[in-house]
């Protein structure tokens, strides 16, 4: 054979083995995108609709769950979504946070006719699918107001039920492991409809009294070898750290257990994703920093952009049209008349009210308390200046409980407490100070407004030139 054929040959060896390398390669990375990544347990939280507060529970599932994701946990994330959640929340579920959606139907709940029932938790026993998850050998079963510190992947080893005793005598549900048994699950459903003891009609009574000897069970310790065990344990509070505890000291004091997980379970609107929930609640901030760091603020952006701009529009409007305003209020009558000038006084003092009040309905509720904080600031002084210009008040006496909030966030968020009881009596010792110069601003203002009914009778009609009594008598 030829020199030249040889390193022909050769030239084709070496082109086909680059293009079969090549080949693989490219299989394998659309082989390695198109299938999820499985595990032999999972992380899994709950979604339902039927709430005023759907779609904050659904943020706060998609930053617990990216939290998670960001830890690097050797776990599927898994979500219970009932077959009423919407569409685009599943796909973004699905597409953007990688989580495996299982849908179902919601159980319909036995209590709901307690007296003590509360309505929020009407559908809350959705949780007990999660032992239909027969794929899994341990589920960890999470609520949505939960805030990862560092992984909690030990969990796995835990037996076929283990929670977190938060209260001295009832375990919590925000966090519980379980073994998914398909056994378990039909009994549970079977004991629902029997009417099995419930003392709050929801998954947290339910649960309790399904495992009452929990209490009695052994503490949790994770074995060094890996291993799974076997029955029922009670988990450290370092993975169900009450928030609670830490507002009393401002920092964290749990010796049992690491200091894992920090839950919530405080007033429904005092949540930490809601944009007020700090600086009255000092974790709050730390729950936003987590989102920041993870799902971001996009869909809430513009809508802050938009108010924005529409507060300063009208700030800048109601100063232009500051005398055309002060006609319409102080339009002359042809009578003067007392309820007139009562309800005058009304509509002004009830406009000064509307400008502390209106603005925070209108900001999203789960935005970064910084932008929410700034955005309810920015609103209420504009709203303030329609009562300022139209009344012609006192600018710095209807503006003094701006001031007074403004200090009061300041005080509120002051990092250098030594304790909670400090801080609180920090709040409250300010508030205080503050009560006198609001009273006083209250009482400039209905005095401006009285000294301007008085001279109302000076002040043209709509569309009236001004004319001096002066000048009325000499012609």
């Amino acid at each position: 054979m030829a020199d030249g054929e040889r390193r022909k040959l050769g030239f084709l060896k070496v082109l086909l083995f680059v293009t079969v390398v090549f080949a693989a390669v490219a299989i394998r990375s659309v082989v390695g995108h198109g299938e999820k990544r499985s595990h032999r347990n999972a992380y899994a939280a709950m979604m339902y609709m039927g709430t005023p507060r759907d779609y904050e529970f659904y943020v706060a599932t998609r930053v617990m769950l990216r939290s998670l994701a960001k830890l690097k946990v050797e776990a599927d994330l898994v979500v219970i979504a009932s077959i009423d959640v919407p569409a685009r929340w599943v796909q973004a579920l699905e597409q953007e946070d990688g989580v495996k959606v299982v849908r179902v139907k919601n159980l319909d709940n036995p209590y709901k006719k307690q007296m003590n029932f509360d309505n929020r938790f009407k559908l809350t026993l959705n949780k007990l699918y999660a032992w239909s998850l027969v794929g899994y050998d341990r589920v960890v079963m999470l609520d949505s107001d939960n805030l990862f510190l560092q992984r909690t992947d030990e969990l796995f080893q835990c037996g076929k039920f283990c929670a977190v005793f938060i209260n001295p005598c009832i375990f919590h549900t925000g966090l519980f492991v379980l073994q998914p048994s398909t056994e378990v699950f039909k009994d549970m459903l079977r004991e629902l409809e029997n009417g099995r003891e419930n003392p709050d009609g929801a998954d947290q009574g339910f649960l309790s009294s399904y495992f009452s000897d929990l209490l009695d069970r052994p503490m949790f310790h994770p074995p060094l070898n890996n291993t799974k065990l076997v029955g029922t344990y009670r988990l450290p509070l370092g993975y169900q750290m009450d928030a609670s505890y830490y507002y009393l000291k401002l920092r964290w004091s749990i010796p049992c257990g690491p200091n894992s997980v920090i839950t919530f379970p405080s007033a429904p609107w005092l949540k930490p994703w809601y944009w007020w929930s700090w600086p009255v609640l000092p974790l709050g901030l730390q729950w936003h920093e987590q989102r920041r760091r993870t799902l971001g603020y996009s869909s809430e952006v513009f809508v802050v952009l938009i108010q924005s701009a529409m507060y300063l529009a009208v700030i800048v409007v109601t100063r232009l049209a500051r005398p055309n305003l002060s006609k319409l209020c102080y339009r002359r009558p042809e009578k003067t008349l007392s309820f007139l000038q009562t309800g005058l006084k009304m509509t002004a003092m009830w406009s000064v009210l509307a400008a502390y009040v209106v603005p925070f309905f209108f900001i999203p509720r789960t935005v970064h308390p910084l932008l929410g904080w700034t955005l309810y600031l920015l609103g209420s002084s504009a709203l303030a200046s329609i009562a300022i210009n139209a009344f012609l008040l006192p600018a710095l006496a209807v503006l003094t409980p701006w001031l007074g909030i403004t200090g009061t966030l300041v005080v509120m968020a002051i990092p250098w407490y030594s304790n909670g009881v400090v801080r609180a009596l920090s709040v409250f010792a300010y508030a205080f100070c503050c009560a006198p110069f609001v009273w006083n601003s209250l009482v400039r203002v209905m005095a401006c407004l009285q000294l301007t009914l008085e001279r109302e009778a000076f002040l043209p009609r709509l569309g009236e030139s001004p004319q001096l009594p002066e000048f009325n008598k000499l012609y």
